[in-house]
């Protein structure tokens, strides 16, 4: 199967992170309207090697991985449009409608003292002051004015789910070598 322009075979990065798809072609010269997964989606503006997954649904417009070369990426009235080398019109940019986007994890901008990337949380172990284990990262949630730690953790046999704020007041220390959070929290919370 031939592949639209602008895309060159390529294996996925194995620090690979999906962080969003395209929507739909955006104008008449190849622009196309990204949906991020991220409210802050700083890994798009950064890199200029995306690596592209076909749609799900629909008939794909090629199969396997793809690198696509980025021109320019930026914000566009609260969404995300981005332009690719050799994509240079609007039927190009219709190909890719529904790709999914990987970057490299390495690609991502620095993170300030701090912050932190979610992906960067999935998997850590969450244990409070007294050294007890209250289970691993396995999702974050934005409630809004603040981000929620989603633990997973076995009780009896099955599988339980504990929710916790991110938030300073509760969160003592991020140790992203040792893969460990450090929290003021207690089992019966």
């Amino acid at each position: 199967m031939p592949f639209p322009s602008g895309l060159e075979p390529a294996d996925l990065p194995e620090d690979a992170v999906e962080v969003g798809r395209i929507a739909d072609a955006w104008g008449v010269k190849g622009w196309f309207k990204v949906l991020p997964y991220s409210a802050h989606p700083e890994a798009l503006f950064s890199s200029k090697r995306w690596f592209l997954l076909p749609s799900e649904r629909g008939v794909p417009a090629f199969t396997g991985s793809m690198r696509l070369a980025i021109k320019e990426a930026k914000d566009h009235s609260g969404g995300v449009v981005a332009s690719a080398h050799d994509v240079t019109d609007r039927s190009g940019a219709e190909a890719l409608r529904g790709s999914r986007i990987f970057v490299s994890r390495a690609s991502f901008p620095t993170a300030a003292a701090n912050e932190y990337y979610w992906v960067d949380l999935i998997g850590l172990t969450v244990v409070n002051r007294e050294e007890v284990v209250l289970g691993s990262v396995r999702e974050l949630l934005s409630t809004g004015p603040q981000t929620v730690l989603v633990l997973e953790y076995v009780q009896d046999g099955k599988s339980q789910e504990r929710l916790i704020p991110f938030v300073a007041a509760y969160v003592d220390d991020v140790d992203l070598v040792a893969r460990r959070i450090l929290v003021d929290w207690q089992l019966d919370y």
